[in-house]
C-alpha cells in the first residue's frame, strides 16, 4: 500500500488482526498449536519426509539428546526427553489427520525444528507460508521430490535451486512475475556442505550426485501429458533442471515476507526421458533416499542455527523502505 507522504509507517509487516487469524488458521491445518512452530521450518510433500523426520525426534528424545525438550506432533501430543523425565507421549492424537500436520522438535527460545507436510500444489505451499510467516521463523527449507529434466540425471540425485520459474500463478498478484527471486548465499552454501558432508563426497565428485541450476514449478500435475515439444521447448529455454510443484511458491513468499529461504529437491523420475515412477521403483527409492535428504536438511538447518541472525536474514531480503521490526 503507498502511503501519504509524512504520513506514519508501519513496524512491522503484519497488523494484530492479521496474525491473529493465521495462528488460529496454523492450528487449523497442522493440528498442533502455534505455540511449539520452531524457527526452523522444512516443509515437504511427502509424508515419507514426516515418517523419517519423527523417527529422527523420537530417537533423540529417547537418547536425551542435550539440545532439544520434546517432540510434539498433531493434536498437541508431547514427548519429553529422557533428561526432563520424559518416556511415553502425553496426549491423544486428533480423530481425523489434519490437512497439514506439523510436527516440532523443540528447544529453547524456538530454536529447534518444525516440518510441515504441505501436500501436493502451489495453492498449498502459499496457503500455509501466507500463515507460518507471521510466525518470523528464521529460515524456512523445502525438501521433496521433483521430476528431472536433464538428461545426465538419476534418480535419487539432488537438486539445489539457484533460480526459479514461476509457472504456479497463486502469487501473480501480490509478486510480479517480473521481480527476480535471488538464491540466498547462506542458504545455500549450507545445504551444499551438508550434502557433503552427509554423503561423504566433496568438490567435482559432489556434482556426481547434485546440480545447482533453476527449479520451474508449475500448477498442473499433469504437465507431461500436453504439448509435448511446446514444453520442452520452454523449459530447455529456462535452462531449468528440474520441475516440481511447491519450489517456487515457497521462494517467493519467504521473499515476500522477507523470510530466508531454500530448497533442496530429489529426482524422484524422468518423464521427459521415459523413466517414469512405478510403485515397485518408488519403494526402492524411498528407502534408500528419503532418511538420507532429511539428515542433509536437519545437518543444513544446524549450520544456519548457528549463523548470526544477522547474517542470515539477508539484505537481499529487505528494501529501502523497510518495517522497523523483523
Amino acid at each position: 500500500m503507498q502511503l501519504p507522504l509524512g504520513a506514519p509507517a508501519p513496524l512491522a509487516l503484519f497488523r494484530a488482526a492479521r496474525i491473529d487469524y493465521s495462528l488460529h488458521r496454523l492450528y487449523h491445518y497442522t493440528g498442533t498449536d502455534p505455540e511449539h512452530f520452531q524457527n526452523f521450518v522444512v516443509f515437504t510433500n511427502y509424508q515419507f519426509y514426516i515418517d523419517a523426520f519423527a523417527a529422527v525426534c523420537r530417537e533423540r528424545m529417547a537418547n536425551g539428546h542435550p539440545a532439544y525438550e520434546s517432540f510434539v506432533a498433531p493434536g498437541n501430543v508431547v514427548t519429553r526427553n529422557v533428561r526432563f523425565g520424559g518416556a511415553e507421549p502425553v496426549g491423544a492424537p486428533p480423530e481425523r489427520a489434519p490437512q497439514m500436520p506439523a510436527y516440532h522438535l523443540v528447544a529453547p527460545n524456538c530454536a529447534g525444528t518444525t516440518m510441515i507436510n504441505i501436500g501436493t500444489g502451489p495453492s498449498n505451499a502459499r496457503n500455509i507460508t501466507d500463515h507460518v510467516a507471521v510466525l518470523r521463523p528464521h529460515v524456512w527449507l523445502m525438501l521433496g521430490h521433483c521430476a528431472g529434466l536433464g538428461r545426465s540425471q538419476k534418480l535419487g540425485d539432488y537438486v539445489l535451486a539457484h533460480g526459479y520459474l514461476r509457472e504456479d500463478h497463486v502469487l501473480d498478484q501480490e509478486l510480479p512475475l517480473w521481480a527476480p527471486i535471488p538464491a540466498l548465499a547462506e542458504v545455500q552454501i549450507a545445504l551444499e556442505q551438508a550434502v557433503s558432508e552427509v554423503t561423504g563426497l566433496a568438490g567435482f565428485e559432489a556434482k556426481r550426485v547434485m546440480r545447482t541450476g533453476t527449479v520451474v514449478s508449475v500448477d498442473n500435475r499433469n504437465w507431461e501429458l500436453g504439448d509435448h515439444m511446446a514444453t520442452v521447448r520452454r523449459l530447455c529455454q529456462s535452462r531449468a533442471i528440474a520441475l516440481d510443484m511447491e519450489s517456487a511458491t515457497i521462494a517467493a513468499n519467504g521473499f515476500r515476507f522477507r523470510v530466508p529461504y531454500g530448497t533442496l529437491l530429489c529426482v524422484s523420475d524422468k518423464p521427459l526421458h521415459g523413466e517414469i515412477k512405478l510403485a515397485g521403483m518408488a519403494g526402492a527409492f524411498y528407502r534408500q533416499r528419503v532418511d538420507q535428504h532429511v539428515e542433509i536438511g536437519l545437518n543444513a538447518l544446524e549450520k544456519l542455527k548457528a549463523q548470526e541472525r544477522e547474517r542470515l536474514h539477508s539484505r537481499k531480503l529487505r528494501s529501502f523502505s523497510e518495517v522497523a521490526f523483523q
